[in-house]
């Protein structure tokens, strides 16, 4: 197990998250406080909280990050690049966005990348950084493998393990495997379930370079100041 990690150091691989459907202004306003308190990397929201999210972090450092095709990644490839473009004029500095998971289960690779790499384009043409959502909980380990390969070529900048939504969240084996696949060149997100200090850290020594999390407050209560 590595080192631990102190609540700055471990607040730095957070992206402290409020996707509920019902999430109320208050509450996108209350994890942007908290996200203040302990200098997360991002808060991740859905893009009709962009512009507030992004007015409530304008004095710090922190990202602002919003999910596209969301959560189920069936959208049309122009939706998706619609609404990251959308979102960055909102202040979005980072996107997350979900593959197409029917068809990459169904071996059509070109389409899958072509859907990548559009939004890719997007999002890259403002000098913002997008993550690929994969939703591991469908694939087996050869299907994780591909969609990690298609976002490389693809030339996104993280693949992420999840949406939260699904049938299971994050695993270590999972991260350890896209990470393996990926090597430096590109980071790795787990996303859901994660809601512990240890469970945090697991991820991270897996390989993980960033954390979605809604537990951010309860994790950091188990680090050291």
């Amino acid at each position: 197990m590595m080192t631990d990690l102190t609540k700055r150091q471990l607040a730095k691989y957070l992206d402290h998250t409020l996707l509920a459907p019902n999430a109320t202004k208050e509450e996108i306003i209350r994890t942007c406080n908290e996200a203040k308190q302990y200098q997360t990397a991002s808060v991740c929201v859905n893009a009709h909280w962009a512009s507030l999210v992004h007015q409530q972090l304008a004095q710090s450092e922190i990202q602002t990050c919003v999910v596209v095709g969301f959560p189920l990644g069936a959208t049309s490839t122009q939706a998706k690049v619609a609404e990251a473009q959308q979102a960055m004029r909102d202040g979005a500095d980072e996107l997350d966005m979900v593959i197409n998971l029917g068809e990459l289960l169904g071996g059509n690779d070109g389409a899958v990348q072509a859907d990548i790499s559009a939004v890719v384009q997007a999002v890259h043409a403002q000098d913002k950084l997008l993550k690929v959502i994969i939703e591991t909980s469908f694939l087996n380990d050869e299907q994780i493998v591909k969609a990690c390969q298609l976002s490389e070529q693809a030339q996104a900048d993280f693949v992420k393990t999840s949406t939260g939504f699904s049938s299971a969240g994050a695993k270590e084996n999972d991260v350890h495997l896209m990470r393996a696949t990926v090597g430096e060149s590109l980071g790795v997100k787990a996303s859901g379930g994660i809601h512990s200090y240890q469970e945090a850290l697991g991820m991270i020594e897996a390989g993980a370079s960033r954390l979605g999390v809604s537990a951010t407050v309860k994790i950091l209560a188990g680090a050291k100041d």
